[in-house]
């Protein structure tokens, strides 16, 4: 006797930070640009040549997006690359200044590791900046050690990619100004989502949060800004060997159609956001963290008291929904958050959410409509309801 088995859940993805689903036209560059930019375009003949125009092409419409000159765009394998990067080659330009790095305490794992790296090659150190409670640090704080002898250079994300919280980039890169030290710019989390950051003398650009392919990061540099290579010699020091053309180009054009609908995309997911925050509140011993007004518009976090971060995510992904918990990026190891940490907020049992451009007001509904349930399990399985 068969006996009937439960339906299948339709999937709902709400982890897209740093990992959007490509993007239709980030797709149709992506195939156009493999039957047209396949050669190596460091060579002199003709398909070479279409190769190097096709990479020419999408570095000057990226520059077009982020308001700065085509030769100022470079392309790296990946995010984590170009954060790498960048911080490795202005220390090494400014060795000379020192060897510490100022960085405000919520940044990437990839900026605090790399300013960990080369402020001990230095024989520095890395000076971190407090946050208050929403994950905003003090504009005059960072300035005022980043301005201290001896620094080489300073980094704040334009907003955190993991409670969606803003940062006040302009008036850190004002006060810095006349210093001599460059302000890199973390905007992983914003490109693509919110208006950019005009202030700035590096800045990081992750094609994957928008929705470009995976496998390629975008780092501009202000020409002002010295850097100096900081690994073994190679024609590009950015990116040792060169990057796919087609996804260069395929993260150009995606880029350009997700400018188009900026603000509309604004409107729509920050009103998705804010009914989530209203929805989530609702769950007995929750906290919604980060800022409510100045933030992206498709972040939210919460965490729930009593609850285990993981057996959550899981019992969520069993109802068909995929969430993000523990850190944004290092949820691999689920380990507490260094960012909520740093908030001083609740730690554990923590959801986080990236609404994509795809994501719908029936999707957050149900969602909203499943997750007080889970909760409940994943308490009653650890023994802690009714406390």
């Amino acid at each position: 006797m068969t006996h009937p088995t439960s339906p299948t859940p339709a999937r709902t993805h709400l982890d897209n930070g740093g990992s959007a689903p490509l993007h239709p036209s980030a797709r149709q560059a992506f195939v156009q640009a493999l039957d047209e930019g396949w050669a190596d375009p460091r060579r002199l003949h003709a398909e070479g040549r279409r190769a190097a125009a096709l990479l020419d092409g999408a570095r000057e419409a990226v520059a077009g997006v982020l308001g700065t000159r085509t030769e100022e765009v470079r392309f790296t394998p990946s995010h984590t690359a170009s954060l790498h990067a960048a911080v490795a080659q202005v220390a090494r330009a400014r060795r000379r200044h020192g060897g510490d790095v100022v960085v405000g305490a919520v940044e990437r794992a990839a900026v605090l590791h790399a300013a960990d790296h080369v402020a001990a090659a230095a024989q520095g150190r890395r000076t971190t900046v407090h946050v208050d409670r929403v994950g905003r640090v003090d504009a005059e704080e960072l300035a005022s050690a980043a301005r201290a002898d001896g620094v080489a250079l300073a980094a704040l994300q334009d907003a955190n990619g993991e409670v969606g919280t803003r940062q006040p980039v302009a008036r850190v890169h004002a006060a810095l100004e006349g210093s001599g030290v460059p302000l890199l710019v973390d905007a992983g989390a914003s490109v693509g989502h919110a208006p950019l950051p005009t202030a700035w003398d590096l800045l990081a650009a992750d094609p994957a949060d928008w929705g470009g392919p995976r496998g390629l990061g975008i780092l501009a540099v202000r020409h002002r800004t010295r850097t100096v290579p900081a690994g073994p010699e190679d024609p590009d020091p950015w990116a040792p060997g060169g990057v796919s053309v087609p996804a260069a180009f395929a993260a150009a054009v995606s880029l350009q159609a997700v400018a188009q609908d900026l603000a509309a995309e604004d409107e729509r997911r920050r009103a998705l956001v804010d009914r989530i925050r209203d929805g989530v509140a609702g769950v007995p011993d929750v906290e919604v963290v980060g800022d409510p007004q100045d933030r992206l518009p498709h972040v939210v976090t919460f965490s729930f008291l009593y609850v285990d971060g993981e057996a959550l995510v899981t019992e969520l992904d069993r109802a068909g929904f995929a969430v993000g918990s523990g850190s944004a990026c290092t949820a691999g190891t689920l380990e507490p958050s260094h960012v909520l940490a740093a908030m001083g907020v609740l730690t554990h049992g923590n959801v986080r959410l990236a609404l994509d451009r795809s994501t719908t007001a029936e999707d957050v509904e149900r969602f909203l409509a499943v997750l007080p349930g889970a909760v409940a399990r994943v308490r009653d399985a650890l023994g802690v309801s009714g406390l």
